[in-house]
């Protein structure tokens, strides 16, 4: 039944590039945050993911599940997000006692924290990949793999008598691997089915060229910026002729507040060689036409900008200094002509 479903993968994963990160698998994980305070205090911190995009929430008190899309339920029903709902409370509630319960033993010192993160990876044409890590203050700690935990190699002495707690209630071990290998996938498959709309939403980029200082005297930092496109899956880079020019650096990839991203590319080049360069920019959003940005021409707009924009601003700053001179002029010749007559009056002297 999962690999029935599996061809639906196809219209989501960008496909005929390889260049950059412009291809990648869909995976689906929940990931929680325990911050142990103390002995009486635990706050849990949950959120579903579907790749970097957020489809849940989760109430740190009742552990109820809050969907943040009209689709986040994917295709289960009622009853079966209510029975997911009911488990993942009694391993959240089970996980925290454990940690608080053996703190002495496994040597934890409060305040601590503990991440988790589990769920499943499908490629297109590919059987699903399944994983479930526990960190510890931020370094590997667990791993759960063919229905048993495993300790980390960082994890020490301590991370092997936590396995040995967790690997003690078959039962459970049993359920994890099901909910990993299983509902997982299926789960996965029903988002992208419900959620096409909006997964499936294509923007075309907007882009343009700045430059700044560079290094040294004689060179220019030069930078591509690319923002609005979404889905995520882009790729930007400097170009001289048809080769890609090896010194191009890039930024991360950073959520605009409307859903799409924005990222830049720069690169550090002597003044004298900016010519010729140019920056593409290839997005599925763009039907094959890439954006192709020339460096001269950017330069000779900013030319033409500073032609016509220079002097106006400097008749302006004229017309200000000639304003306020004129004032001060009329402002002086009336307190002249003021004291003349002051100067006459008999009474005065």
């Amino acid at each position: 039944m999962l690999f029935l479903q599996l061809p639906c993968l196809a219209v989501l994963l960008q496909g005929g590039d390889n260049k950059d990160d412009f291809q990648e698998p869909i995976s689906f994980q929940i990931i929680q945050i325990s911050s142990f305070y103390n002995r009486s205090w635990v706050q849990n911190l949950s959120s579903g993911w579907l790749g970097e995009l957020q489809t849940h929430s989760c109430e740190s008190k009742s552990g109820t599940i809050i969907f943040l899309w009209p689709w986040s339920k994917g295709n289960f029903s009622n009853e079966e997000i209510m029975e997911l709902e009911k488990l993942f409370r009694m391993f959240s509630a089970g996980f925290l006692q454990a940690f608080h319960e053996h703190a002495s033993q496994w040597q934890l010192e409060y305040p601590f924290q503990v991440q988790t993160a589990g769920g499943c990876e499908l490629h297109f044409g590919k059987a699903s990949i399944s994983f479930m890590r526990v960190a510890y203050q931020g370094s590997d700690f667990l791993s759960f793999q063919n229905n048993s935990w495993l300790p980390s190699p960082k994890g020490g002495n301590r991370a092997q008598h936590v396995c040995q707690l967790f690997n003690w209630d078959q039962i459970t071990l049993e359920i994890i691997q099901r909910l990993l290998s299983d509902t997982c996938p299926r789960f996965l498959l029903g988002l992208l089915d419900t959620g096409k709309s909006d997964l499936q939403r294509q923007v075309r980029p907007e882009a343009w060229l700045s430059t700044g200082p560079g290094p040294g005297l004689s060179h220019l930092t030069l930078v591509c910026h690319v923002s609005g496109f979404h889905p995520k899956p882009i790729w930007v880079m400097w170009m001289r002729g048809e080769e890609e020019h090896p010194g191009t650096q890039r930024s991360d990839i950073l959520p605009n507040a409307d859903g799409t991203w924005y990222l830049w590319k720069s690169l550090d080049v002597e003044a004298t060689e900016a010519s010729g360069l140019s920056c593409q920019v290839r997005h599925s959003s763009l039907g094959g036409q890439d954006i192709i940005l020339s460096w001269e021409n950017h330069s000779s707009m900013g030319l033409i900008f500073s032609a016509v924009i220079v002097p106006l601003v400097l008749l302006t700053c004229l017309a200000f200094w000639l304003r306020k001179y004129w004032r001060s002029c009329e402002s002086a010749s009336n307190l002249l002509w003021n004291e003349i007559p002051a100067a006459q009056d008999p009474g005065h002297i």
